[in-house]
């Protein structure tokens, strides 16, 4: 985004795709470039709310070690986006604040739950937005967005200053409209911080060329697609063996196992996480405090969490009681195991597995509304396995529907191997002419 835009002009973009829940006072005319952060990530000049009306008023004290790396590389903040509440979601329609609108058309969904971060790297020039991933959050919304999006190795970034949904899930990556904007930023905000001891075990992230040689498309990850999204794929495939990639179909069985067992995992850990929200430490604090504990806790939560926190609070904390804890936490954590044998295995003789990111296009907010919790959750089947196995992945858009919307494609490589990815990227958007949605105000 250009530094001289005026904050009238932001506000008024914003007021049309409402894709930031909060700004900046003023414009940084000094800064080296701007940048956007999902309101997950702490900011101590900004509300943060992870997209939840339990957490209106916390403004907090220090920055999130990935905000504070952009800041001292030159970066201004210039918002904080919209996203499903705690990460909740694939819509961004989850969100106890505002929805972001899809900057290709407003009547659709921007994807989820790093929704507002997508739509501001699609909507602005020269702009990148930090988005964090847990079973597709980054992924998801640069398809249906039309951008490119990374997550990197779990661990690779700092989740200090991250408002956890699952902890040994959650990734923050980057989202930007320019391929080389992941390479760049993801080396600014990664290494090793002794404030997050995940992100302490990593090697170099060495900033090295390495192109893509083959690709491994799991057969089961082409089932269930749209037409038009299996159209753009195949053409897409063509694309990559005009470049000199080789494309081999293979056989990767967990891909069906792993949505469950992220479920039962990212439910579970978000029902420990959120235990902390009951209305005294942070945020809303204006409960009946002539109440018990126990009943104003749960009065102040029933008050403030959205339906589908409740539901996933509900959901993990059945799978971890006694008794039930073997049948279904045990058992999705081998199959994560399972699912992390299959990429080895697969990338052993690949540089990376690719599928279509998300089955469809975009969906309009009027079909949201009629799809059940689960219609909703089985849309992330295609970008949930890299997730619960920590590998990096990115989408790149590959093509466009017949209704004008983008579709992407997902690429997945090894632990520590993002350079596969960062060149890939770039030489894709050689060959790729990229559709950037006409801002109107």
């Amino acid at each position: 985004m250009s530094i001289d835009m005026t904050m009238e002009r932001m506000r008024a973009i914003n007021d049309r795709y409402l894709m930031f829940h909060a700004m900046a006072e003023s414009v940084d005319t000094d800064a080296g470039f701007t940048f956007s952060a999902k309101d997950n990530l702490t900011s101590k000049d900004m509300e943060t709310c992870a997209g939840s009306k339990i957490l209106i008023g916390y403004k907090p004290v220090f920055d999130a070690t990935s905000i504070a790396r952009m800041r001292e590389e030159g970066g201004f903040l210039m918002g904080k986006t919209n996203m499903d509440e705690f990460g909740f979601g694939t819509f961004s329609t989850n969100s106890g604040l505002e929805v972001p609108r899809n900057p290709h058309d407003v009547e659709r969904a921007c994807g989820g739950s790093s929704g507002g971060s997508a739509c501001a790297a699609a909507v602005f020039e020269d702009h990148v937005s930090l988005g964090v991933s847990t079973g597709g959050s980054i992924c998801c919304p640069a398809s249906f967005c039309g951008v490119y999006g990374m997550a990197p190795t779990y661990g690779r970034v700092s989740r200090y200053g991250l408002i956890d949904y699952g902890n040994s899930l959650d990734k923050i990556g980057i989202l930007s409209a320019k391929a080389g904007d992941l390479r760049r930023y993801i080396n600014v905000m990664a290494g090793k911080d002794p404030k997050d001891p995940t992100s302490c075990v990593q090697p170099e992230l060495k900033n090295e060329e390495r192109s893509m040689k083959s690709v491994a498309v799991p057969k089961e990850g082409i089932e269930g697609l749209s037409k038009d999204v299996e159209s753009a794929f195949n053409n897409a495939l063509e694309d990559l063996k005009r470049m000199g990639i080789d494309v081999e179909y293979v056989d990767m069985p967990s891909l069906r196992f792993a949505m469950p067992a992220y479920y039962v995992l990212a439910t579970s850990e978000a029902s420990t996480n959120l235990a902390r929200y009951v209305g005294m430490r942070y945020g809303q604090q204006e409960g009946d405090l002539s109440l018990k504990f126990d009943d104003y806790f749960s009065s102040f939560r029933s008050e403030y969490f959205g339906d589908e926190a409740k539901r996933r609070i509900l959901l993990g904390t059945y799978t971890r009681m006694a008794g039930f804890r073997d049948r279904y936490y045990a058992k999705a954590l081998q199959v994560r195991k399972v699912v992390i044998d299959d990429y080895k295995r697969i990338l052993a003789d690949h540089d990376a597995v690719l599928a279509p990111t998300m089955p469809f296009t975009a969906p309009r907010f009027d079909d949201i509304s009629k799809m059940s919790a689960l219609d909703s959750y089985k849309a992330d089947y295609l970008t949930i396995p890299a997730n619960i196995a920590g590998t990096p992945h990115m989408s790149v858009p590959c093509g466009y529907g017949s209704d004008g919307m983008p579709i992407g494609m997902q690429f997945v490589a090894d632990h520590w191997d993002e350079n596969v990815l960062f060149t890939m990227a770039e030489d894709w958007e050689k060959e790729f002419d990229l559709r950037r949605p006409e801002v109107t105000i």
